[in-house]
């Protein structure tokens, strides 16, 4: 048939108003999200879905409908969020800060064990100690993966700590297997943060990834390394003058104890003379 000839099928109804309805939630919206829902099984969704009730909506449709509905609102610095739409993804409205929604996603996060074929999301570490394996055909399958193993107590242990993947890459059955035989769940489940459209700034966050447990340890190394920064620099403040006081006592004394010497000195060269 001539491609002239051709009938273009007339779009729906339905999906023009689905298209219209997702436009102007993101005109409205302070936060647009993005977010990967791959492998969520559907009794998970629903479950973080009402955790979500009256923080953020939730639309679950095709990447076609997103990206019509974004070339619909308008908004320049918008249309960058196509590029990063993917497949199996979720769309939230909210107006709470984009990196905070990204937080109570991550708190409703479960771990998962790793398929083949997945994609490593972090680095993959397994850490060195005793594992609860026998000897046998373990100690090959963990050699195959890059893990240096010996017998300790009759049973495998891992002598280093070493990253088997490595983030991005493909997870392959091996890897699989020492996995499950080491019970690492590597995988997150759940409502995973892709990217979000600040309309406030008018502008595009990627990598919006919490990690909490990191940040909080990272802020507890800072606190602890902050006195003796601020020693180090003769800063003076509530949390080192106490540190400076004592330190100029030690030096007094220090110094009343050469001065005293030396006097005690002058009296034996002056009896002497």
């Amino acid at each position: 048939m001539n491609a002239e000839l051709e009938r273009v099928k007339a779009i729906p109804d339905y999906k023009k108003e689905l298209v219209k309805l997702i436009a102007e939630k993101i005109k409205n919206s302070k936060t647009v999200l993005i977010a990967s829902i791959k492998g969520l099984p559907a009794s998970k969704f629903q479950i973080i879905k009402k955790k979500l009730r009256g923080k953020a909506e939730v639309f679950v449709v095709k990447k076609s409908t997103i990206m019509r509905a974004i070339s619909e609102a308008g908004k320049g610095s918008l249309q960058n969020l196509k590029s990063l739409i993917g497949s199996d993804v979720a769309l939230m409205f909210s107006d709470i800060d984009a990196f905070e929604l990204a937080g109570l996603l991550v708190d409703n996060q479960t771990s998962a064990k790793a398929k083949e074929g997945d994609l490593a999301p972090e680095d993959i570490e397994v850490e060195a100690g005793q594992t609860d394996l026998m000897p046998g055909p373990a100690i090959s399958e963990l050699g195959a993966v890059g893990l240096k193993v010996a017998v300790e107590g009759g049973k495998l242990a891992i002598k280093n700590n070493a990253i088997i993947v490595k983030k991005g890459e493909i997870i392959s059955s091996k890897v699989v297997g020492v996995l499950g035989k080491l019970k690492i769940m590597p995988m997150k489940v759940g409502f995973i943060p892709v990217a979000a459209y600040d309309s406030t700034a008018e502008k595009i966050y990627e990598e919006i990834k919490i990690d909490k447990k990191g940040a909080l340890e990272n802020l507890r190394i800072g606190i602890s390394k902050a006195l003796g920064f601020a020693v180090s620099v003769g800063y003076v403040c509530d949390g080192t003058i106490s540190y400076f006081i004592a330190k100029a006592g030690l030096e007094e004394k220090a110094l009343k104890k050469i001065v005293e010497g030396k006097n005690v000195q002058e009296n034996r060269e002056d009896k002497n003379e």
